[in-house]
């Protein structure tokens, strides 16, 4: 029986990829975030001297069984991003990511040391769910019948937001009218669209990836009637803001004018209500002391 450490088993991996020794070709799995894959090892069961080693990215070791005569070990990663989302069967090295999460996007590696040693890889591409996509006229893009032909056209923008590895495409019943793809994070993905005012035909934008798709319906009546609105009334924007500045002058004159007459009535109420003060004078009173009787009274003499 073969035992490899696990340095020297990530060693022997990288130098079996370098020159070119016989591999099984890499399987791609495409799963929706939050569901479980789960990985096979193709055993039935783990017989005895039997060393079963999975990695994730090359360095980082997920979940490992090593089986010899006096020896039974099983290790599963519970740190990092896999904390809580790794299962192994005991019985025959199967691994199983559960509630699986974007940043679990990459190549998994398996290697099996027996009485050979083979390995497989697996690349899982993780897929957010996908938002219905908005569709938007371009103002900007409006044409006239005098501009730019004879029957008024509407300019679409189909939109989705915070989208990897989806196609957007606009569809003309069952026909795809346009596409575009991006593998990358993209923030903001859009894909225009020109009609007629007066067209009939349905018109259905798509976002779909491996795993999934969301429609969106355009109604052209609904979304473009503005778009020819404004190119019948040129003027429109011009007359609503002179409208709105002519109301709000209406309402500041309006305050201006109760704000006065309140000031005049409160100064008048204050005028009422004053008290007035008057110089006072005071005149001194004199008693006259009334005079005595005069008369002369004669007495003799001795």
């Amino acid at each position: 029986m073969i035992y490899i450490p696990v340095f020297f088993a990530l060693c022997l991996w990288l130098a079996l990829g370098v020159f070119g020794v016989d591999s099984d070709e890499v399987k791609s799995v495409s799963v929706m975030e939050g569901d479980s894959v789960t990985q096979h090892t193709n055993l039935t069961h783990t017989q005895t001297d039997i060393q079963i080693l999975w990695t994730f990215k090359l360095h980082t070791r997920l979940a490992e069984i090593l089986k010899r005569e006096q020896m039974n070990s099983y290790f599963v990663s519970r740190d990092g991003i896999f904390r809580d989302h790794l299962q192994m069967d005991n019985q025959t090295g199967s691994l199983t990511i559960t509630n699986i999460k974007t940043e679990h996007t990459g190549l998994y590696k398996l290697m099996i040391i027996s009485d050979k040693i083979s390995y497989t890889s697996f690349t899982v591409i993780v897929h957010a769910h996908l938002s219905v996509p908005v569709i938007s006229r371009d103002s900007s893009q409006c044409s006239s019948s005098s501009e730019r032909s004879s029957v008024s056209k509407c300019v679409l923008l189909c939109t989705v937001m915070n989208v990897t590895h989806v196609s957007l495409s606009w569809y003309k019943g069952n026909s795809l009218l346009s596409s575009i793809s991006v593998s990358d994070l993209n923030i903001r993905l859009s894909l225009p669209l020109e009609v007629e005012y007066q067209d009939t035909n349905t018109y259905r934008c798509v976002v779909s990836n491996p795993v999934s798709n969301q429609t969106q319906q355009l109604d052209i009546n609904e979304i473009c009637v503005s778009c020819s609105a404004h190119m019948q009334n040129p003027h429109l924007v011009g007359i609503t803001v002179f409208l709105v500045l002519v109301v709000a002058t209406a309402a500041v004159a309006v305050m201006w004018f109760l704000y006065n007459r309140n000031s005049r009535h409160r100064v008048q109420t204050r005028d009422e209500e004053e008290i007035h003060y008057a110089d006072t004078t005071f005149c001194a009173r004199h008693n006259e002391i009334p005079k005595a009787d005069e008369h002369t009274v004669y007495s003799s003499v001795f």
